[in-house]
């Protein structure tokens, strides 16, 4: 029975790596990385050529004509926000990464560069702790993208109808508890995955929340510029949007405090 068990995650696996984008590896350090390459254009080329020459503003505005012209990708928005890291932008380097992120969350370079770069920021907010079994969970949602998650989910659904076929046609005692606890597991794989699919899909269309993007701005107790002062907060500081109201904004930072902040402050991620 291990021995089944076991060639089932082994498809899986092959599965989800079939699925996966292809991606630089894990930056030893931030100050000494080289662009990703790829060969897909000559804008790409000629981007990454500026970056490697040390002419980060223009490979910037490159990496940002190429966005524009040929839509959202990972790997855009992490050389993007290599190049404003190196102009020493910090708010468009950290909105870069995070959108990186939206588009490929398990991308461990992404995620190390984000990092590195916001210990540049002046705020350090602590967050508010979830619950273990919250952050495990979240951690496990990120593994994949909502592409992943879904081809996982397909073929773990295939798996399981193949597992109903063992239970239902074969004779065999053995088999028929094979067919059926590997079809319980591929069952819950197939619906974990479906569920994680959706909430990164949502987290991709529903996009709530932005970085500061002027070097000081006051929150606000209510939307105007009269308000009680709240907390001064500086650029590349992340928050998230519960409310609009004319010009204004209502955020949540990370630490729970919530307040009012003019949208023209702020990207949205």
């Amino acid at each position: 029975m291990k021995r089944y068990i076991f060639l089932i995650f082994i498809q899986i696996w092959i599965g989800s790596l079939l699925a996966q984008d292809t991606l630089p590896k894990a930056n030893i350090n931030i100050q000494e990385e080289a662009p990703a390459l790829t060969a897909n254009n000559d804008l790409m080329q000629e981007a990454n050529d500026l970056y490697i020459n040390g002419n980060y503003t223009d490979a910037a505005a490159m990496y940002e004509r190429l966005l524009k012209e040929k839509g959202e990708s990972a790997l855009v928005y992490y050389n993007l926000g290599n190049a404003y890291y190196k102009a020493n932008d910090i708010a468009p380097a950290i909105l870069n990464y995070e959108r990186a992120l939206l588009l490929d969350p398990g991308n461990g370079d992404i995620r190390f560069n984000l990092e590195m770069t916001k210990l540049k920021t002046v705020d350090k907010i602590e967050p508010v702790g979830d619950f273990f079994f919250v952050s495990w969970m979240k951690s496990l949602q990120n593994i994949y993208s909502t592409n992943e998650w879904s081809v996982l989910g397909i073929i773990t659904f295939l798996i399981f109808i193949g597992c109903l076929v063992l239970f239902f046609f074969s004779r065999k005692i053995i088999l028929k508890k094979i067919g059926f606890y590997a079809g319980i597991v591929c069952l819950v794989l197939t619906i974990v995955s479906n569920i994680f699919s959706y909430q990164q899909k949502k987290k991709l269309t529903d996009r709530h929340e932005a970085i500061i993007f002027v070097p000081t701005v006051t929150l606000k107790g209510s939307p105007d510029k009269s308000g009680t002062d709240i907390v001064v907060l500086h650029e590349g500081t992340k928050v998230s949007v519960k409310s609009k109201l004319g010009g204004w904004n209502e955020v949540l930072l990370e630490d729970g405090n919530t307040g009012w902040i003019e949208s023209r402050m702020i990207e949205i991620i």
